[in-house]
């Protein structure tokens, strides 16, 4: 019979085997020990204390312990009681050998995370504190599939205050990031009928496959010295855009192609998809309104914590035109999926205050970072150029026609981990080349390790311009 020792406070499924029930207790146990089930150092329960457990003699237990001491699996000593051996577990059979763990880089300016050091965690456990203190016990209960109605009402009034988003919560949905967001918006447009979707030429592999994963094929959007050119989308279906700040170049839609972009939207029936992943960073001025805010009937506000947090939390949200939202909500399965703790904690962390303040210190820290790259590379790089506006956690740094690969081989040789741009392009009847250019995520590293990336980064670029002659080339297209 199967067996736990609950009186011992540790469960373990035993199955002890055989007429006799000293070997099959013996077997069982060695087993334990021989699949990793019992690690090393694991001090067992007493004699007595398994035998209860058990229903069985106190002797047969005893005799069981002894012999796996006298085989080595087990230890016995006086006022530390039985372990098991230390080094009994062997490795799985068949297990080739171990490959080397690849070398972490001593700097990375991969864009894409925040300076995770600099959550603001005291702030955060005190709103947890006062969340969890406050909340009804049916908050911890399967809830409702738009999430927690604290959250969606401390975003709303966020976002209409902050970026300009016309929010009601009951049309606000919770989600677990921008992918589970979009995972959701390509079920409801499969079932509308919508086969098609029009994204930016260059963006996240991430996106354009999940896209891909649903069964919509992705129609890529041209680039020029205005943003991306939505001209080319025909609506209706929905084009997916990030309005205030393209990733990765960085250019701003421009507000002619703003407007242009939701009136196609309007007469078409068609849906705009703004990803807003870090409308709350703008450095020269003011951030661009949310496009939503144009047409909050055809435009889905896509947000989320990942860059003003950490992407760790697993929260984002979507404001939905009315009848988008009911389809998203059952797209969700009738649950929430999300977090209820960290929902409260997050509405708790806005509603204090905490959520602006934390924005107002991040944004700070981040421009003295852009500020500190481009002033670094006027006096150390002086031929490359930052392109795109002064927002966000990246910058794009252009280079010549083919330099790019050469440029991120010396910065993996510096230590330097640094993304390149033409692995982000997606055009594949354009007739111009993708750009070649660096996308350095300056939010990424901690404030000690900043100043090293800096000059990790100017090392690399050195060594592209005395090897190459570089020289800024051609029209800045951002």
């Amino acid at each position: 019979m199967a067996r736990s020792w609950a009186t011992f406070g540790v469960d373990l499924h035993l199955e002890p085997t055989g007429p006799q029930l000293r070997r099959g207790l013996t077997d069982a146990l060695r087993e334990a020990v021989r699949s990793g089930r019992l690690p090393s150092g694991t001090r067992l329960p007493s004699s007595r204390s398994l035998a209860v457990d058990l229903g069985i003699a106190r002797n047969t237990v005893a005799d069981a312990y002894a012999d796996l001491v006298a085989e080595g699996w087990l230890t016995a000593r006086q006022g530390s009681g039985t372990r098991v051996a230390e080094g009994r577990v062997a490795p799985p059979s068949g297990a080739g050998p171990r490959r080397p763990e690849r070398r972490a880089p001593a700097y990375d300016l991969r864009p894409g995370t925040p300076d995770l050091a600099s959550f603001p965690r005291a702030e955060w456990l005190r709103a947890a504190r006062r969340a969890l203190t406050d909340a009804p016990s049916d908050a911890l209960g399967y809830g409702d599939p738009r999430g927690r109605v604290e959250l969606r009402t401390a975003l709303a009034g966020y976002l209409s205050r902050a970026r300009g988003v016309r929010a009601d919560p009951e049309h606000l949905v919770i989600c677990g990031g921008f992918a589970h967001g979009l995972k959701l918006l390509t079920t409801v447009l499969r079932a509308r009928g919508t086969r098609t979707i029009a994204v930016e030429s260059y963006g996240l592999d991430e996106h354009w496959r999940l896209l891909a994963a649903a069964g919509l094929r992705t129609v890529p959007l041209p680039f020029d010295a205005l943003g991306t050119d939505p001209g080319e989308w025909k609506g209706p279906g929905a084009v997916l855009l990030a309005p205030a700040h393209q990733f990765p170049m960085g250019a701003p839609l421009h507000p002619d192609r703003r407007a242009a972009v939701v009136n196609r939207a309007r007469h078409t029936g068609g849906l705009v998809l703004e990803d807003d992943y870090d409308g709350e960073f703008r450095y020269d001025r003011q951030p661009v309104g949310a496009l939503q805010g144009l047409d909050p009937d055809h435009v889905v506000y896509l947000g989320t914590a990942s860059k003003s947090l950490a992407p760790g939390l697993r929260l984002g949200w979507m404001v939905l035109p009315p009848g988008v939202a009911q389809e998203v909500t059952a797209a969700k399965g009738g649950v929430d999926t999300s977090g209820v703790l960290d929902q409260l904690t997050l509405a708790e962390f806005i509603t204090s205050g905490a959520y602006d303040r934390h924005v107002r210190a991040a944004r700070l820290r981040y421009r003295r970072r852009r500020d500190a790259l481009v002033a670094a590379l006027a006096a150390r790089a002086p031929a490359i150029r930052v392109t795109g506006i002064a927002a966000g956690l990246h910058a794009v740094l252009r280079l010549p026609p083919g330099m790019e690969e050469a440029v991120v081989r010396a910065a993996a040789g510096q230590g330097l981990a640094v993304d390149g741009l033409v692995p982000r392009y997606r055009h594949p009847d354009a007739v111009t080349e993708p750009l070649d250019a660096l996308v350095v995520g300056y939010g990424t590293p901690p404030d000690h390790a900043w100043s090293g990336a800096l000059d990790a980064l100017s090392r690399a670029l050195s060594f592209g311009e005395n090897g190459s002659g570089i020289s800024f080339p051609g029209p800045d297209l951002g």
